[in-house]
């Protein structure tokens, strides 16, 4: 939506049609958003900026078809390193020479994805931030392979989208995700060992810190699985690390399938 939305060609690639419609559809009802507030006063300008930007965007299930007219792919699927590997490795034989891979991964290796393929010095990783349209930052990573032609590339790519570029190298969840995750962890175990309420710990935060959501808010919006992925990855990573360490009451509301928001219960419930 924010490359259409700038002026960028976009091919939209996943596994069925049906995703596809609904994903345009999604962003079809965010645009529409957008020009409310964009366009309050202009209804014609933002009914052309909506049809202008859709038309920037196509769909297809193929992604190696598509590939060959790329100057950048940015890769948004499921966390998981083999899957992520096998569909850079099918990409890197389709696409051109000079064409950059980026994973839009919060919490996995960059480098790894780039050894699967044979353009190392072009990859490197494009972090957004949940949602897209509206959150300004975008982590640009760079690996020790990443040329800088690459990351310049990566960073000017970024400021054309509206967004501001922030950089760092590889390492667990960049700087985000590297400070948040232990955070809400904290709270967690905070909560484990009855030295205060989730509510409290929650007012405590946004009132004390001035967070716009507290840990146990924000866990329930990012999902539990999501964040036990991520601790559990990192834990594998340095299992020494005391910050990484997994936490009983996460993994039994994630074994329960209390994921938060998305099933409507988490640390809270939800209607």
């Amino acid at each position: 939506q924010v490359a259409a939305a700038s002026g960028h060609t976009v091919v939209l690639v996943d596994q069925s049609d049906e995703i596809l419609k609904k994903s345009t559809k999604g962003i079809e009802e965010s645009l529409k958003r957008v020009t409310k507030k964009k366009f309050a006063d202009k209804p014609e300008a933002g009914a052309e900026f909506i049809k202008k930007t859709l038309k920037n965007l196509t769909t297809s299930t193929d992604a190696a078809s598509v590939v060959h007219s790329t100057d950048l792919v940015i890769e948004a699927i499921v966390e998981n390193l083999e899957v992520k590997n096998e569909l850079f490795k099918t990409l890197d034989k389709f696409a051109p020479e000079h064409t950059i891979f980026a994973s839009n991964t919060s919490s996995l290796q960059i480098t790894k994805m780039a050894n699967a393929t044979t353009r190392q010095d072009r990859f490197g990783g494009l972090h957004f931030f949940n949602p897209v349209p509206v959150m300004k930052l975008v982590e640009v990573i760079k690996t020790p392979m990443t040329s800088q032609k690459t990351f310049e590339s990566l960073v000017d790519f970024s400021k054309a989208v509206g967004k501001s570029p922030v950089s760092c190298k590889d390492t667990p969840g960049f700087i985000v995700n590297r400070l948040l995750v232990p955070y809400m962890m904290e709270a967690v175990r905070l909560l484990e060992r009855g030295d205060a309420s989730k509510e409290d710990i929650d007012v405590a935060m946004k009132l004390g810190a001035g967070y716009p959501m507290g840990p146990f808010e924000l866990l329930d919006y990012v999902g539990l699985d999501t964040s036990k992925y991520i601790i559990d990855g990192w834990h594998s990573l340095e299992p020494n690390n005391p910050l990484f360490a997994p936490s009983p009451l996460l993994n039994k509301l994630v074994e329960e399938k209390k994921l938060g928001k998305k099933t409507g219960e988490g640390f809270y419930k939800y209607k």
